[in-house]
């Protein structure tokens, strides 16, 4: 009764044995065993030829496209150098600059300070010039009977309705030597609109009235301004020198 299962066991087992010793038995490699650590070794010679290969390649890469470490580290330092020179030069020569600048400066000042007294004088020659040719002229009786007079009147427009006169007062005869006190009134034709007004100033009651009083012995220039309405038009201005409620003498002037 067993035969029929002794027989199918002893045939699978042959069919293994032939499976694995016959010819579609799997094929087997023979190798060399090596220990641990020779293989340790083997890898890390190899990985330093390997960096080391690297390292070549790339060096060689930068000297073939002109990178070259140590060039480029000298080209650097000399490029720090020249800098660095260029930089000091860079400095003395702005200190040269602002000293050069200063000393223009300092002497265009002054040459402009010159210039401006240079005309100043040349200004006050030509006034005194004029004050002699005034004082020549009243030396010959001119003067009147009062021997005061007013020469030189002169009024020059401004801004905002301002207006400045400037005049010579003298003194001659035989009241020369004796001080006048007294005061210059202005007397301005004035065009406000379709109207012509006269103003005197200072104006009575006026509070800067004792800016008009004048006193001198032989003669004074007297500078000044007075002031009308900004739409006013001056076309007249007398000048007129009052001692005592009196004009002592006058002077006129068209502008």
């Amino acid at each position: 009764m067993f035969r029929p299962f002794a027989s199918s066991r002893l045939a699978l087992t042959l069919r293994r044995l032939r499976g694995r010793f016959g010819i579609s038995a799997p094929r087997v490699a023979i190798r060399t065993h090596l220990p641990w650590h020779w293989r340790a070794l083997a890898i890390a010679v190899l990985s330093g030829l390997s960096l080391a290969l690297a390292g070549w390649i790339y060096d060689a890469g930068r000297r073939f496209a002109g990178f070259h470490q140590v060039a480029s580290e000298h080209e650097i330092d000399d490029m720090r150098e020249r800098l660095t020179r260029l930089e000091s030069e860079l400095e003395g020569a702005r200190k040269v600059a602002n000293s050069s600048e200063s000393r223009w400066r300092i002497e265009s000042t002054a040459q402009e300070r010159l210039a401006a007294q240079i005309r100043a004088l040349e200004e006050e020659n030509i006034r005194l010039k004029a004050d002699l040719a005034t004082f020549e002229s009243l030396a010959g009786d001119q003067a009147g009977k009062s021997g005061l007079a007013i020469s030189r009147l002169q009024i020059v427009p401004g801004g905002d309705g301002q207006y400045r006169y400037r005049l010579l007062l003298a003194q001659t005869g035989d009241k020369k030597n004796k001080e006048f006190n007294g005061m210059i009134q202005f007397v301005a034709t004035v065009q406000q609109g379709q109207e012509t007004v006269m103003m005197q100033f200072p104006a009575a009651g006026d509070p800067s009235a004792g800016q008009y009083q004048v006193n001198f012995r032989h003669f004074r220039r007297l500078e000044g301004m007075f002031k009308v309405a900004a739409e006013a038009r001056v076309l007249r201005v007398e000048a007129r020198l009052v001692q005592d409620g009196s004009v002592k003498a006058s002077q006129s002037v068209v502008l």
